[in-house]
């Protein structure tokens, strides 16, 4: 890494977890005097780190290590036969790749978290928590959007540095259920790696007691960062 190495880091107090009832959650953060930079967040992201705004943590569970950061190396991604469905049952939309945020996200946020997340942490919805994870003042965030008949149906927001894209979140019309919209989104993100010659798909954390979480697995070979190191998993 860069000198930035030892910076100095704060753990947060224990709260009830998010994903997996009955146990609690504790984070790790990055305090740094100065603003990172992307291609530093691409090391934080190769030792498990994750960013949310301008802030860049990772679980520091004392009991815990079910949460795995997981990612995908887009250059030996082959979709399976179930994925290449999805891509022919959404190839007629309209892709935009764009580098800000329009008013139109938050009503189709708003829709999408109110429709499938009633009962998670997210909830309700508000033009902060949107805010909250499409700025961020030292990385170049990107937004892949879909369009139906020049009907905005879906948002993927990413992080792009050197040698990576980071999955932040996805959010679409939650009457398309049936498309797997949230998996073709991912789907996209490792052409456009592909075609960058980028060398890693970064989806954010895998848990396997977490139902939510287990579309992740799916997209094979892919790794788990487990006891500080990054374990193959193949089909």
């Amino acid at each position: 890494m860069t000198k930035q190495t030892h910076l100095p880091m704060a753990i947060t107090q224990q709260f009830n977890c998010s994903y997996v009832p009955n146990k609690t959650e504790q984070l790790i953060f990055i305090q740094s005097e100065h603003p990172l930079s992307a291609h530093f967040y691409q090391q934080l992201m190769a030792k498990g780190f994750r960013r949310s705004g301008n802030d860049v943590y990772r679980p520091h569970c004392p009991q815990c290590s079910d949460c795995q950061s997981l990612r995908i190396s887009a250059q030996d991604f082959v979709p399976s036969k179930s994925q290449k469905r999805i891509i022919n049952k959404n190839k007629l939309f309209e892709v935009k790749i764009v580098t800000e945020i329009k008013p139109s996200y938050y009503p189709l946020y708003q829709r999408y978290i109110r429709s499938r997340h009633q009962d998670g942490s997210m909830f309700p919805p508000s033009e902060d928590q949107l805010n909250s994870f499409t700025q961020c003042s030292w990385m170049n965030i990107q937004f892949i959007e879909l369009y139906q008949e020049h009907q905005l149906i879906s948002v993927a927001v990413i992080d792009r540095t050197p040698q990576a894209i980071s999955a932040v979140y996805t959010f679409f019309d939650p009457d398309l259920d049936k498309l797997s919209l949230g998996s073709y989104n991912i789907l996209l993100q490792l052409t456009l790696a592909q075609e960058n010659n980028i060398e890693f798909v970064y989806l954010g954390y895998f848990i396997n007691d977490c139902d939510s979480m287990k579309y992740k697995q799916k997209f094979m070979p892919h790794q788990r960062f487990i006891n500080d190191s990054w374990i193959i998993f193949k089909k």
